[in-house]
């Protein structure tokens, strides 16, 4: 199998420590798993690393219903936090929670309210999903109560714009949180295809290679 290489593979190890402890010092221990993802060395897909594909199914990451798909009746405009859940080969299903940087946030907003760049055509009854992982140096990104129209990065200010395709806002972000096209199905929400662009730490040819072998799993 292929292995992936990062775009950062230079950071450094006080980047390193400063993402860590920054990180454990805001957002908690999944935040942590999701800052370290960002600088591990490469590894090899399986099926519970596969990034979120057409047809996934949204479950919570976390909370008493951790697992559970979620329902949008629990949507609001603030964050869900969700893991895509695809089958394996034998058609079991699997959480695809073994690649941190494989969490999604999930939203619902007035129908009015979203506006370009985001992709209305993944957008449904105003439930609209994206990356959960800064595109700095791959924190959890979190609900802003200061300025509760963004989201925020705890571990570098990174602010972004949930209803305008996740644009960059303010902070250090190169680039917006990839989105995810959704549609609502039985009262959850599937995925309809896979994130508009690289989650933090894969450049683009990385990642069309992942989605290519992803195909196989």
């Amino acid at each position: 199998m292929t292995k992936y290489r990062r775009a950062d593979p230079e950071i450094s190890r006080r980047k390193f420590i400063n993402v860590a402890l920054g990180t454990a010092g805001a957002v908690g221990g999944l935040g942590l798993v999701t800052a370290l993802a960002g600088v591990r060395p490469p590894n090899r897909i399986t099926a519970g690393k596969v990034p979120a594909i057409e047809g996934d199914i949204l479950v919570y990451a976390e909370g008493s219903q951790s697992g559970q798909p979620i329902k949008t009746s629990d949507l609001s405009d603030k964050i869900t936090r969700a893991w895509p859940q695809g089958k394996d080969k034998d058609g079991k299903p699997v959480i695809k929670k073994d690649e941190p940087n494989n969490l999604l946030i999930v939203f619902k907003f007035p129908t009015a309210e979203i506006v370009a760049p985001t992709d209305l055509k993944g957008v449904q009854d105003g439930v609209v999903a994206y990356s959960g992982i800064c595109q700095h140096l791959g924190c959890q990104v979190g609900d802003n109560p200061s300025k509760p129209e963004t989201i925020l990065c705890p571990c570098h200010s990174g602010a972004y714009d949930p209803r305008a395709g996740c644009k960059v806002i303010g902070g250090p972000p190169p680039k917006p949180l990839p989105q995810l096209p959704i549609k609502l199905d039985a009262g959850g929400v599937m995925a309809t295809g896979s994130l508009s662009g690289p989650y933090f730490g894969l450049t683009e040819s990385d990642w069309k290679s992942l989605l290519e072998e992803a195909k196989t799993i």
